[in-house]
């Protein structure tokens, strides 16, 4: 055999074995990117609930709000200190 069919014929099984761990490679990127777009899902309806929740508590926080809920408190103690 001549050394340079047995060159070839490592060659050939580097490539064979470089080929085969870049499928494999590829196979789990594509698996990877797929949990990393559902927990991005995840998380972006997480953000989404927690505006909406502090949009509602922004309504809830208004200036008015606030000092009817201050004034009605004071109301309830003087109302308590008189008894």
């Amino acid at each position: 055999m001549d050394w340079a069919q047995v060159l070839v014929i490592i060659l050939s099984v580097f490539l064979a074995i470089f080929l085969l761990l870049g499928i494999i490679l590829a196979i789990l990127l594509i698996r990877v990117t797929q949990q990393i777009k559902a927990v991005t899902a995840s998380a972006q309806r997480t953000a989404d609930g927690i505006e909406g929740i502090v949009a509602n508590i922004t309504k809830f926080s208004s200036p008015g709000f606030v000092m009817k809920l201050v004034t009605n408190q004071a109301k309830k103690l003087r109302k308590h200190k008189e008894k």
